[in-house]
């Protein structure tokens, strides 16, 4: 039996030291602990189907169909299979290869040495040959560490493109809601213009009206009309954009209303701002941080002697039924040493240009933290402040509808001209117009808030020790006003 000489095992006892270069530890964020001041903080915990909180199937199912089928997100799982394939190759670096030769030879000797006639020869060969890389230094190792964190930070990039594909969709699907909406606003506007118009006519015909007046409203109808148009517009463009998102051309969405989507929860009180770990924007930044600072190892290494091991097993013989004999077994074990001895400072060089990139990187994703914290803080603030102008608009859109009925009432009576409804109708419409802008406008921060998470919250129950999940509330903050009627708008 052949044995393995000791200069062999202190070779592969040493492969396994400390690798050079410097180990990854987490850079400490300067954070506060959470985004607002609240007397109790919520345990809050991040949901992954955010947009379920809208409680919309179809906006459910085109974000399915979004991240089953969106090119772009097809091109990101690609890149994260090519990551994944060069991690096994790396990996594979750090075994030994196994080689099978074989070969067969037949010879003719010259005649020119002396012999007086060709002389016949054969040979036969079989054999096993490998090299292995003795990874004293940790070369091997670190370039294994980068691979590793290049294939992580392929998957966050894949994970934050599903997020950012998500808010995209959902925030053009409340678009073209908010504009179905305001469509079914102006429709019922120029119902109401016609049906002033026809009174208007029947008062000029009675002289009990100026045609000033008759005037007057057929104008307020030609600009409702020119609105319209330009609403059924804007709905196709929104349309054409959710097609292409989801990635169906063609892509056709029946008419709904904004008001069919409840407002999502309001954030628990006392945010914790470790809610940021989650977002894998962040865990992408962190990932590349890691691989470039184990790639100054790798160029740390390639300073120090690079000693590798080859070996051979394998029998030759000139018959070949003699190849399996124990007289034709061949093995050889070998030791080699490669040391860079003079490269011009290259090798040093590198080292300087990893250690730049890892300072680069660190910057990076230094500033992704801060930048994360202020878009979930100016999130939170969008969120809080446009549940506020949501009520205030409901009050507004019920006021002016009463102005209306009273302008109307007084133009009908005679107490004042038609330029008191035309007032009254235009603040109507205007009214009803921007509480419906208000009501996307909140969704649209919500959907912020969420991207700006990493995704949604679920909450805890108070004092539940089990880690049971208090049910998903779906009251505003604060709590909505119903929808005012709808009030015809002149």
């Amino acid at each position: 039996m052949m044995r393995i000489p000791q200069w062999l095992l202190a070779c592969l006892a040493l492969a396994g030291c400390q690798a050079v270069g410097p180990d990854y530890t987490r850079p400490a964020a300067t954070l506060p602990a959470s985004y607002a001041a609240a007397a109790e903080e919520g345990q809050a915990r991040v949901r992954a189907d955010w947009w379920t909180l809208f409680g919309d199937p179809l906006l459910d199912e085109l974000i399915a169909r979004t991240q089953a089928g969106n090119f772009d997100l097809q091109a990101a799982v690609a890149r994260v299979e090519q990551a994944e394939a060069a991690l096994r190759v790396v990996g594979a670096a750090r075994a030994p290869a196994l080689d099978l030769d074989a070969d067969a030879r037949r010879m003719r000797s010259s005649t020119e040495t002396g012999m007086p006639m060709p002389q016949y020869s054969s040979e036969f060969g079989l054999g096993l040959s490998t090299a292995f890389e003795l990874d004293f230094w940790g070369r091997l190792r670190r370039a294994e560490e980068a691979a590793r964190a290049d294939f992580l930070a392929s998957r966050h990039a894949r994970d934050s493109l599903r997020i950012s594909l998500a808010g995209m969709l959902a925030n053009t699907y409340f678009s073209l809601r908010a504009l179905d909406t305001e469509l079914a606003v102006n429709r019922e506007a120029l119902a109401s213009r016609e049906e002033t118009l026809r009174i208007v006519s029947s008062r000029v015909e009675g002289g009990l009206a100026s045609p000033l007046d008759l005037r007057q409203a057929e104008g307020d109808l030609a600009a409702g009309q020119a609105q319209l148009a330009n609403l059924r517009r804007q709905r196709a463009l929104a349309e054409s954009q959710l097609a292409l998102l989801v990635g169906t051309p063609g892509l056709r969405i029946d008419a709904g209303s904004l008001y069919d989507l409840p407002l999502p929860p309001p954030p628990p009180p006392g945010l914790p701002s470790d809610l940021l770990q989650a977002r894998p924007d962040l865990r992408q930044a962190e990932e590349e941080l890691i691989a470039n600072n184990a790639r100054i190892g790798v160029a740390k290494a390639a300073l120090y002697p690079n000693i590798s091991l080859t070996g051979a097993l394998g029998s030759r013989s000139q018959d070949l039924a003699d190849l399996f004999s124990a007289g034709a077994q061949t093995w050889s074990l070998g030791v080699g040493l490669l040391l860079p001895v003079f490269d011009a400072g290259a090798g040093r060089a590198r080292v300087d240009q990893a250690s730049a990139r890892q300072r680069e990187a660190l910057a990076a994703y230094q500033q992704a933290i801060h930048t994360a914290f202020r878009e979930v803080s100016d999130a939170l603030v969008e969120v809080r402040e446009h549940a506020v102008a949501v009520v205030a608009q409901d009050r507004r859109v019920v006021a002016t509808a009463q102005s209306l009925e009273l302008a109307r009432a007084r133009y009908e009576a005679g107490y004042s001209g038609y330029l008191e409804v035309l007032v009254a109708q235009r603040g109507l419409n205007e009214s009803q117009l921007a509480q419906v802008l208000t009501r996307r406008a909140r969704l649209i921060a919500a959907v912020d808030l969420f991207k700006a998470l990493g995704g949604g919250w679920r909450e805890a129950e108070a004092g539940a020790s089990a880690g049971v999940e208090a049910p998903i509330r779906r009251a505003d903050d604060p709590p909505p006003t119903p929808p005012p009627p709808r009030a015809s708008a002149g």
